[in-house]
């Protein structure tokens, strides 16, 4: 069978930073009608690659084509109008407008100084009749739409421009079950109407489902492309790690003891309501539900960031008065799934963010002993692989992996005994998840309880001895892992009532 000719091309692709090269003679092809997994570590390259296709970055060397024509953009605007959308995994949308008006901010219809709302609108009916989701009204504001129908409204902004290319990156990280089935079939539409489509995700199953073909970067190369029909995820996972990873979740055997936390009837402003839950050292409680379920709001009860309306929160034999500081001194470490909002101090260095929770064995008559500090720091980062280029380094300017890395590392240094860690491999690639789900391990078997809480259901199935599912801010059933299978999670997580 002969192949379409490539609607985009990129060869030869160099991006330099001072002396490191992000980019290395990157190579990728996209096909129309053809969805085009582009996979890879958390910087190995990835995002450099399509800043230099949508005009963010200009390559150091390379060439690019679009529709069989040079494609050099001067900027972004340039990109887009020439037929390159971008779908960020960061909604990039203005709450109080209305759906009409973020799709055609920047782009309306206009004469004279006056829009015409008429055309318009028939543009933006054009793209949400396509995009088939009975919620997005034009009049809508954005505000009131999930997360999901939010998403939309960014591929229906970039629908009006007729692209050529759409690139999707990580666009289900934050999407309940149903809305990622919707985006799927979203995309089957774009791919039959003939456009060409990057996908970048980390979840290799859901690339399966999406994509024709695949390309990988390692350390800003290409090391490897093919159909996805004929390739392994073995065979993926080693392309991109560069090495044979036999376990995509390691087992560390661990014995839970005695119980070290204990929730006694735990209610919350809202949710959680009335949870009574005890874990034991040495064990990884995993806590399922779909999104809204309470599980994170659970977590800051525990930990003392959300007010708690009734209830108690034990913590061996110790009732710890309810803020984050006393629940720190007893034992408690919360790895937040807003890494970028509230887990971590992005402009702050690795070494602040590492060691704030617990400054105590460096301080001396109110002074820091930095050196002393900075040994420790650096022995975290060697013990969890941190990639960075020194201690001082702000944690903005790494990876994502790197930066939960340096999140994990923080409740560690901090000598946690009971570890709340809420969606820990939300956004990171397979390499650094191996990682994680090995130190889950390791820190049970240390005699630390670690709870769990993730909505991808294949790692708490595999890495947690207990699971419990939340539903409606209610804790509704826990049993031991190997009694649970995806669908009886989900039949649980979908079939609690208000009683």
């Amino acid at each position: 069978m002969t192949l379409a000719p490539a609607l985009l091309s990129m060869h030869g692709i160099t991006k330099r930073f001072g002396a490191t090269t992000a980019l290395a003679d990157v190579a990728i092809e996209v096909r129309a009608g053809e969805v085009l997994a582009l996979i890879g570590e958390n910087g190995a390259g990835k995002s450099t690659l399509m800043k230099v296709l949508s005009g963010a970055y200009r390559p150091d060397a390379g060439r690019m084509e679009l529709a069989g024509a040079p494609f050099a953009p001067s900027g972004p605007h340039h990109a887009r109008a020439a037929g390159v959308a971008m779908i960020y995994q960061e909604l990039n949308l203005a709450p109080d407008l209305s759906v009409e008006d973020n799709i055609m901010l920047g782009q309306e219809e206009h004469r004279f100084g006056c829009l015409l709302r008429g055309r318009q609108q028939k543009r933006v009916m054009r793209a949400l009749d396509m995009l088939g989701h009975a919620e997005l009204r034009p009049e809508t504001p954005v505000g009131r739409l999930s997360v999901g129908a939010r998403q939309l409204v960014e591929i229906a902004r970039a629908l009006v421009l007729a692209p050529k290319i759409i690139v999707f990156d990580e666009p289900t990280s934050s999407l309940t079950r149903h809305d990622v089935e919707h985006l799927f079939r979203v995309i089957g539409k774009l791919r039959a109407a003939g456009l060409g489509i990057v996908y970048i995700s980390h979840f290799l199953e859901e690339i399966r489902l999406v994509a024709d073909r695949y390309t990988v970067l390692r350390d800003g190369r290409t090391v490897g492309s093919g159909t996805l029909a004929g390739t392994s995820e073995a065979q993926i996972v080693a392309l991109m790690v560069g090495r044979s990873v036999s376990e995509l979740f390691p087992s560390v055997p661990h014995e839970p003891g005695e119980d070290i936390l204990s929730l006694e009837a735990l209610s919350g402003a809202t949710v959680p309501r009335n949870v009574n839950l005890r874990v034991r050292r040495g064990e990884v409680l995993g806590i399922a539900g779909l999104v809204g379920a309470g599980r994170t709001e659970l977590l800051r009860c525990v930990f003392g960031l959300d007010p708690v309306r009734e209830g108690r929160v034990r913590v061996a034999a110790y009732a710890p008065r309810a803020t984050v500081q006393a629940r720190i001194r007893a034992g408690l470490g919360l790895v937040s799934e807003d890494r970028k909002g509230e887990g971590l101090a992005q402009e702050r260095s690795i070494a602040d963010n590492l060691t704030l929770s617990r400054l105590r064995p460096y301080g001396r008559l109110g002074w820091l002993n930095l050196r002393r500090r900075d040994a420790a720091v650096r022995h975290w980062m060697d013990e969890l692989a941190i990639k960075g280029r020194a201690a001082d380094q702000p944690v903005v300017e790494l990876s994502g992996g790197n930066q939960q890395k340096v999140a994990l590392a923080r409740v560690l240094h901090q000598e946690a005994d009971v570890l709340l860690l809420d969606e820990p491999t939300r956004g990171i690639d397979v390499g650094t998840k191996a990682e994680i789900y090995r130190r889950i391990g390791e820190l049970a078997a240390q005699g630390k309880a670690v709870i769990f809480v993730s909505s991808y259901l294949p790692e708490l199935l595999a890495v947690c001895d207990r699971l419990a599912v939340m539903s409606r801010g209610r804790l509704r059933d826990i049993r031991a892992v190997g009694e649970w299978n995806e669908e009886a999670v989900m039949a649980c997580a979908i079939g609690g009532d208000e009683s």
